[in-house]
């Protein structure tokens, strides 16, 4: 659904309406102040004062393109689960000292969430997403700060990083997307909020209501369970700030040693499922799409009986993030497959459209796990950036043999191909 730029000034907020920009060639186009009252046209955070005096927030918008893979704000449409990172994106500043105050916003909601008491003094947080169309933007939904399965202490954490061998600090905080049913977020409550707050709760949803009473266990969020599709390459990269170091590290340290990768690859696997065992590199020259076999055990948990061992190949490309896996390598290792068999896809970086099209179309057994899921497995197993050279060590001196004998076949191909030459 779309409404038209004209018409924005009478509309209420529907899940993933798109609201249309204007056609001038300046800020006067931007749909946000004539959508909402009072909003302001730039910055991720928009924010509005009440107009009773108090110097409280009516409300806060959260605008993000949702591509931008070093700041991964992101939506898990089967949760409500939707993760947005602060706005001290630069160094050289305070943690909170930056222009929007966003992350002073941050802090001080999800103190009020924690506190559990006056959370009517807890502004709603209004999602938008930039469309990629002019400046028409998308409405993702009314959020609440926190949720319920995650803990006060991960809901918002500060973390460093390091732009150009200076390091800051900046806020990823966690909201949930309310289940607000069908029924429109109605403009009188958003114009409620600004100029009679007192009488707000009159015109909320309900499901507000029940957040503002009950706090953190009154969250009830929008799940909305997946319909297959083909994930897009923001969606198999984007990963959290230590997923991206790690990810980062992996290429890094295989670049000249790709082979090395494909012991990495088979114990990430079986960390993701311990079910997957007895994982075999296969020769390098043989291996025609298959860089390991191994199996994947289903047991009945007893000890009188034997587990059903089903064969899988694993093919793995530690690519760079701008280097997707392609058609010829996803063709190549479902060529290998053999029957009653099914192939795992690993890599650092993502799956073109195509092939994985291919892969869901014609049904091919095939796992693919791409560079956000590595980053997840990795965290699950309590691997971060401050041990991930540990671990790749680890494996290493595990493989020893095998890395020095890929070695000396890569130096014998090299050989030959000068003697060639």
């Amino acid at each position: 659904m779309e409404i038209q730029f004209e018409d924005l000034e009478k509309s209420d907020l529907l899940i993933d309406c798109i609201y249309k920009g204007g056609s001038a060639p300046n800020m006067s186009a931007e749909p946000f102040h004539k959508l909402i009252p009072g909003c302001e046209n730039s910055g991720g955070f928009r924010k509005k004062l009440r107009e009773d005096g108090s110097g409280k927030y009516a409300y806060i918008v959260l605008y993000t393109s949702m591509e931008e893979l070093e700041w991964p704000d992101y939506l898990e449409e089967e949760t409500g689960i939707f993760r947005y990172y602060g706005d001290n994106r630069e160094p050289g500043k305070e943690l909170t000292d930056t222009k929007k105050k966003g992350n002073k916003i941050l802090e001080m909601v999800f103190g009020l969430l924690n506190e559990g008491t006056h959370l009517d003094d807890m502004p709603p947080f209004f999602i938008f997403k930039k469309t990629g169309n002019g400046r028409d933007i998308q409405f993702l939904g009314l959020a609440a700060p926190g949720n319920p399965k995650i803990s006060p202490d991960k809901d918002l954490v500060a973390f460093w990083r390091t732009v150009k061998e200076k390091r800051f600090q900046n806020y990823e905080a966690y909201f949930t997307i309310l289940d607000t049913g069908t029924n429109a977020i109605p403009r009188k409550w958003i114009e409620a909020l600004i100029y009679d707050h007192k009488n707000n709760l009159d015109y909320a949803p309900n499901v507000w209501k029940k957040f503002i009473k009950e706090g953190r266990n009154g969250i009830q969020a929008l799940r909305a369970p997946k319909i297959l599709k083909i994930p897009s390459r923001y969606e198999q990269l984007q990963s959290d700030e230590e997923g991206h170091k790690c990810l980062s590290f992996i290429r890094e340290y295989y670049n000249d040693f790709p082979q090395g990768f494909e012991a990495c690859a088979t114990d990430i696997i079986s960390k993701m499922d311990s079910n997957f065992v007895d994982f075999t590199l296969t020769r390098p020259w043989r291996d025609g799409g298959r860089d390991a076999v191994g199996f994947y055990a289903i047991s009945t948990g007893g000890k009188a009986n034997y587990p059903l061992k089903i064969d899988c190949a694993l093919e793995a490309k530690c690519y760079a993030e701008n280097h997707a896996v392609g058609v010829r390598e996803m063709s190549r290792l479902i060529s290998r497959i053999r029957y009653r068999q099914f192939g795992i896809l690993i890599t650092t970086s993502c799956v073109d459209a195509q092939a994985y099209s291919e892969v869901v179309e014609d049904g091919h057994p095939i796992l693919i796990v791409t560079a956000s899921d590595i980053a997840g497995i990795l965290r699950n197993n309590g691997i971060n950036s401050v041990n991930i050279d540990q671990w790749v060590e680890s494996l290493n001196n595990s493989n020893n043999r095998l890395a020095t004998y890929y070695r000396k076949i890569n130096e014998s191909v090299v050989r030959n191909s000068d003697r060639k030459r």
